[in-house]
């Protein structure tokens, strides 16, 4: 009996594997691939809130300033396209060609000494000698410092009855007026741009002279090299990639300068406003209830591209250098 219905059974599975056969079996996923499916899509996901913070805080904020340049809109009011006019204006405008004038004026002064002062500061400290972590500490607090505060401490020093007049007056000197003076007040704010990114960029040219290798220094001094003339052949070929480094950015920062000036010179620019810079002048024509934001947003398109062209030709003379 236990034969006859095992035999009747055998039919039965036969069929059913014929049945199952017959079919096409589903293909089963190959190993990884699950893996690399999420693989694909993660990198996006770790990007995420990267791309939304650019997206909300930069890339909005600049096709907007871009549409609004070609409108008359103001604060309260969304405004009309208006083509180029806001553009044709900024020719006939003197307070837009003074700002112009002290932006590059003080490109000009800045940059040169905020590549060649920090390079010199970094070689002084680089040397390991007892107490010089307190001078490269020194050097770099006003880094860390307020710009407010340290505008504010400036023009404590530098008014008419500031420290610095006061020790003027004490050797039998006159006053002199940094605040007062139209190219004294520039100078000034120059003095403390350059004052308060010395630390910065010494940090910068110190990792590169880590970069040196001392081999160089020790070849030219057996050469009979001096001391400066190590510095033209051997350190200043080593760092001139972080030079150009440096020179792109405090220009950049020079050209939109805005706090020193403001807090030096006030809302005004100084004296007739013959002290306000561009971006002064983005923030007093485009702020208030008045605010012309289509004028102050072509201003602001003016300002990106005088910035991108200052890099562009700091890169092409690197270019040139190499070539």
């Amino acid at each position: 009996m236990a034969s006859s219905s095992s035999t009747a059974r055998e039919p039965r599975a036969l069929s059913r594997e014929r049945r199952a056969g017959s079919q096409p079996a589903s293909p089963e996923p190959r190993p990884g691939t699950r893996v690399r499916r999420q693989l694909g899509t993660s990198p996006w996901l770790f990007a995420a809130p990267g791309l939304v913070v650019v997206g909300v805080f930069i890339l909005y904020p600049f096709v907007s300033t871009v549409i609004n340049s070609f409108t008359d809109r103001r604060t309260l009011i969304p405004g009309e396209f208006v083509g180029l006019a806001n553009f044709r204006e900024l020719l006939h405008d003197e307070m837009f060609w003074t700002g112009l004038r002290n932006s590059t004026l003080y490109v000009l002064g800045v940059v040169p000494a905020l590549v060649l002062l920090p390079l010199l500061l970094a070689l002084l400290v680089q040397k390991n000698i007892p107490g010089i972590a307190f001078f490269r500490s020194a050097f770099y607090t006003p880094v860390v410092a307020s710009i407010v505060v340290v505008g504010l401490i400036w023009v404590w020093l530098l008014d008419e009855r500031g420290l610095v007049n006061s020790l003027l007056e004490a050797v039998g000197a006159g006053k002199v007026g940094f605040l007062s003076d139209q190219w004294l007040l520039l100078l000034s704010a120059m003095a403390v741009t350059v004052w308060k990114g010395l630390g910065y960029y010494m940090i910068i040219y110190l990792a590169a002279l880590a970069n040196v290798p001392r081999e160089l220094h020790e070849a030219a001094a057996v050469d009979g090299a001096g001391a400066v003339r190590r510095f033209l052949t051997v350190t200043v070929p080593a760092v001139r990639s972080t030079m150009v480094l440096v020179g792109a950015l405090s220009s950049v920062a020079a050209f939109k300068v805005f706090s020193e000036v403001y807090l030096m010179a006030g809302p005004d620019g100084g004296p007739a406003g013959e002290d306000t810079t561009l971006v002064m002048l983005v923030q007093r024509t485009g702020t208030g209830l008045t605010g012309r934001v289509g004028y102050a947003s072509a201003i602001s398109v003016v300002v990106f591209v005088v910035t991108v062209a200052l890099m562009l030709l700091v890169l092409r003379a690197d270019r040139k250098e190499d070539a």
